[in-house]
């Protein structure tokens, strides 16, 4: 989940009193005699929680675990409050995007010293990406727990019909498949690249050799960023990708495939499947094309422990049974959501399935935006920029210069 608002709201958050329930700490309702853990479970539902920690309690009885749901929606204020008060949760799933601003403000224990301790929680049993995520200002603060990445969606038929009989490989294999596919005839798009999303400009980017920002200076007006986005604007010049085109996925990707390539995450393979059931069989995925490399962006969730917490041995073992890869399968199951444990994707739930391994195989290739506060704001200000060059034709060069100054701004602040 993006971060919405800073930390600066935390004094307002302090004035506003309202405690969380289900303190840290073991406060009352706690069995006697037990150690009492509380779990913030972000999402509508402490049910897939409920059950892993009721399976836990069962080999340890000593421990009493309290699930508590926090919907996305609200979780970010909770937290605040949770910061300002000193008073939350033991165990917190935190959004990835969100763990700069957190760990910032103290609210993330630092783990670093205690991981030896876990072999369930050893770096190498994750994905690269998801435990650059976890790390902070050369702390660890959290362990990875669901991970996800973008991948290229395409209509092998459509694909076939204009020469390709595989995924386009390369940038230029994807310009001319484009072009190619757009050339059908009116109403025909090669590829679905949305220009409201910024993390496509920043992954393309970083496929370009772009470092974004490095040593805490702003990259956006390096060649290698300008590049990107003059690739990226030509398919909506020349009309290969569309604008506003106010059109779902069944509709553009189904029937002729109106729009037969897009890049998105792992939960549209089962929209694809259930939505448009008369192309089974027309559609596969495949890892991202190639420039300097086709890295993509990793997203997805962490567990933390609060940095208040008075249980944090307890805390870190209540993790590391959550880490095992038959635990992050039971996980899935429960909810569709994907380990960042490889060893879980070994399983044939999902080796054995061509568009999960395609998933699984980028995910090695898979990094998190730059784990900095400003992150959120730089991306909405991209967001604006881009749109005066997509749409307004304004000087490419002109406003990336200006963008880097805002950005440099925002990261010296």
């Amino acid at each position: 989940m993006d971060t919405k608002r800073t930390i600066a709201a935390l004094a307002a958050a302090a004035l506003a009193g309202s405690l969380i329930a289900g303190c840290s700490s073991g406060g009352s309702g706690a069995e006697e005699g037990k150690t009492k853990l509380t779990v913030w479970a972000m999402g509508d539902s402490s049910k897939p929680m409920e059950q892993m920690a009721a399976a836990y309690q069962k080999e340890n009885p000593d421990v009493s675990i309290q699930v508590q749901a926090i919907p996305w929606g609200s979780a970010h204020d909770k937290l605040l409050t949770a910061v300002a008060s000193k008073k939350g949760p033991d165990v917190l799933q935190m959004g990835t995007t969100w763990m700069p601003e957190f760990a910032a403000a103290g609210a993330l224990a630092d783990l670093t010293a205690d991981l030896a301790d876990y072999p369930e929680l050893a770096a190498d049993n994750f994905f690269d990406g998801t435990v650059t995520s976890t790390q902070f200002d050369g702390k660890t603060v959290g362990v990875p727990w669901l991970a996800e990445t973008r991948v290229l969606f395409y209509r092998t038929d459509v694909l076939q019909s204009v020469g390709y009989d595989h995924a386009p490989k390369t940038w230029d294999e994807l310009l001319d498949a484009s072009k190619k596919l757009t050339e059908r005839g009116k109403d025909k798009y090669g590829i679905g690249l949305d220009p409201k999303e910024p993390t496509l400009s920043f992954m393309f980017a970083r496929q370009n050799g772009s470092k974004l920002i490095e040593d805490g200076k702003a990259q956006f007006d390096q060649p290698a960023f300008a590049e990107t986005v003059r690739y990226l604007d030509g398919y909506f010049k020349n009309g290969y990708a569309p604008v506003d085109l106010g059109l779902d996925t069944s509709q553009t990707f189904g029937g002729d495939g109106m729009v037969p390539m897009f890049i998105s995450g792992p939960w549209m393979i089962k929209t694809v499947a259930d939505q448009i059931p008369d192309i089974e069989g027309k559609w596969a995925t495949a890892v991202l094309p190639s420039k300097d490399g086709n890295m993509s962006s990793l997203g997805g969730s962490n567990l933390s422990v609060f940095g208040f917490t008075e249980q944090k041995a307890a805390a870190m073992k209540f993790i590391a049974f959550l880490s095992k890869p038959e635990n992050q399968l039971e996980w899935m199951k429960q909810t569709g959501e994907l380990p960042a444990n490889k060893k879980a994707w070994e399983d044939p739930q999902l080796s054995g399935d061509p568009n999960m391994a395609v998933v699984g195989e980028q995910l090695k290739n898979a990094e998190p935006m730059p784990l900095v506060k400003a992150w959120d704001n730089i991306s909405q200000n991209f967001l604006k920029t881009f749109e005066e060059i997509y749409r307004a034709d304004a000087d490419i060069d002109a406003k990336l210069k200006d963008f880097n100054e805002q950005s440099q701004k925002l990261l010296d602040k």
